[in-house]
């Protein structure tokens, strides 16, 4: 079955674009956030058929007295029914009691698009970024113990983003990227305000961290502003978050390459594995002088250990078959959250967390923003400009590993080229379009885009005289403008242009196997390279990944200053912070 005018390459049909149905691809997949009913009907017991009959009285048995019989029946039905109810109520009081955990607040002020705005794919899905926080506030009694710096300045009300973290989940779902920003970056605060407690800025230029003081949606706007990626969720989590969710995970597995006592977070470990749990994990990932070369660029290194252990436990086989152990987990990470309103309630955080379970480990891959030192403070950080091409590639929905979980090969800079459109209106130029590929439609699909954008209403289409695997714009002589036009508005790059050694033809593309959906050509593989130049990058199945311990003196033990593993042996009186 062909479409009219339009059938896989090799049939030779033609016809005018204009006028040919659209075809409207839609996807079959459950839309995101979706999830099962929570509760279903209780069912009726089947009714059984086959069974002796009753034998007759006098016959050599005792007939059963009929009322007795009843009685049994009715307290056996009523029992079940109070069973079925009770057991409804405590999964409604369950569900009730985790909803009334979370507090969440708008993604935005609603000052413009300070979040930016998803582009779908040619299935209509959209990719998600979520922004991860790490609070460092210490706005409670509990924070203060856990976060120390409260003796002299009490409970605060403000607080800073100690860890960000962008988590890119593709549209398709098959790979991951989170991407950590340091929080030594400087960078323009937009003017924001808090919805919640009204404070405000004008804006300025400062640490990124920063702009959490004017509430999560002023951070949202902060990391869009610097990256250009558009963020869809946040969620933030503070001290006692990570120790309660470390403690419900029953702990999570760390390695350190060294002995290291970094005493400003207080982690204190010999070299090789340990299971952190509570404060010991607390201590872990906020350990900024233990690892690296001291600075926070070293902290994220270790963190991205630390969430990669975490993930390989929870995908892991019985880590969420434990109902109590559930109860544990969603209880403690319900309440140590403050999430959008978009992920405001059980139901979505579960379609979420339904999402991320999807992506392979070997497919999730943990990066670093790339920086240099600031000019004017060399205790502060800028972007490098290596980092422009790691948004772009988070920004476009590309992956920086393959169906094997291994980088993707380095993508030729003539084949990333796009195309550059001439000043020759899109109106003036007809398009010949031919389908050379297996699947049905396709170039009635891109003529239809064509003339959507504007193009002469003289396109057409056809059928290539076979399958190509390559798409090609073929254009003749005195028409390489209105080829490049054409292309820039396909999103085809340079690379597939060519000009015809026939004189006076006008503009063929012919729609090979590399371009089976969609109407826009796809994107080509991510420069991972480039993407990742000088940026520490791991994937997060990689469980023999220890944290690499500073071998320079950035702490300091009763006054002198020493490595991290000259402290840990110093301090002979000090308990470690695991086994």
């Amino acid at each position: 079955m062909t479409d009219p005018g339009d059938a896989p390459a090799g049939n030779a049909t033609r016809s005018h674009a204009r006028g040919l149905p659209r075809q409207r691809h839609t996807s079959g997949s459950v839309p995101s956030g979706s999830a099962p009913s929570d509760y279903a009907p209780s069912r009726s017991a089947p009714s059984r058929t086959g069974s002796r009959a009753r034998p007759k009285v006098g016959a050599g048995r005792r007939a059963r007295p009929v009322g007795r019989g009843r009685r049994i029946l009715r307290t056996a039905v009523m029992s079940l029914s109070v069973l079925v109810l009770a057991t409804a109520g405590v999964g409604w009081w369950f569900y009730e009691h985790l909803n009334g955990n979370l507090h969440s607040v708008p993604l935005t002020d609603g000052s413009g698009d300070s979040a930016g705005k998803e582009k779908a794919d040619a299935f209509g899905r959209t990719p998600i970024n979520l922004l991860v926080v790490g609070s460092d506030g210490r706005t409670n009694a509990s924070d203060c113990k856990l976060g120390g710096g409260c003796s002299h300045t009490g409970v605060q009300s403000g607080s800073n983003a100690d860890v960000e973290m962008v988590m890119h989940i593709s549209a398709d779902r098959s790979n991951a990227t989170v991407m950590s920003i340091p929080r030594d970056t400087v960078t323009t605060v937009p003017a924001c305000k808090d919805t919640e407690t009204g404070v405000s800025t004008n804006g300025y230029t400062g640490m990124v961290n920063s702009a959490l003081q004017y509430g999560p949606a002023c951070q949202v706007a902060t990391v869009h502003r610097l990256t250009g990626i558009p963020i869809d969720h946040f969620v933030k989590l503070d001290f006692s978050g990570v120790v309660k969710m470390s403690d419900a995970v029953g702990g999570v597995s760390a390695c350190v390459d060294k002995d290291v006592y970094d005493t400003y977070s207080h982690l204190k470990l010999a070299r090789g594995t340990h299971t952190l749990k509570g404060v010991a994990a607390l201590e872990f990932v906020r350990s900024r002088h233990g690892f690296g070369d001291g600075s926070d660029l070293g902290r994220t290194y270790s963190q991205h250990i630390f969430l990669s252990s975490m993930i390989r436990k929870f995908k892991s086989a019985g880590t969420l078959t434990d109902p109590t152990a559930v109860y544990r987990l969603a209880d403690a990470a319900t309440k140590a959250l403050t999430v959008d309103t978009g992920l405001g309630s059980i139901r979505k955080l579960i379609g979420l967390a339904a999402d991320v379970d999807k992506v392979p480990a070997k497919r999730i891959t943990f990066t670093t923003m790339q920086t240099a030192p600031d000019p004017s403070d060399s205790n502060r950080l800028v972007p490098a400009a290596t980092a422009q091409s790691l948004f772009a590639t988070i920004a476009n929905d590309q992956s920086l590993t393959n169906a094997s979980g291994k980088k993707t090969a380095e993508a030729s800079a003539t084949a990333k080229a796009p195309a550059t459109a001439s000043a020759v209106p899109a109106a003036q130029i007809a398009v010949t379009v031919e389908n050379g590929t297996t699947v049905t439609g396709r170039a009635s699909a891109v003529a239809t885009a064509l003339l959507d954008k504007g193009f002469s209403s003289g396109t057409t289409t056809g059928n290539a005289a076979g399958t190509t695997s390559t798409t090609t714009l073929t254009y003749g002589s005195g028409h390489k403008a209105e080829a490049q036009t054409a292309a820039k508005a396909l999103g085809l790059p340079s690379s597939h242009l060519k000009q015809s050694d026939a004189t006076g033809t006008g503009l063929t593309l012919v729609i090979g196997t590399d371009w089976t959906s969609g109407t826009a050509y796809p994107a080509a593989p991510a420069d991972t390279k480039t993407a990742t130049a000088d940026a520490h990058a791991e994937t997060a199945d990689q469980s023999k990944t220890c944290a690499k311990v500073s071998p320079y003196k950035t702490v300091s033990l009763d006054g002198v200053a020493m490595t991290p593993t000259q402290a840990y042996r110093a301090a002979t009186g000090t308990k470690d912070s695991a086994p």
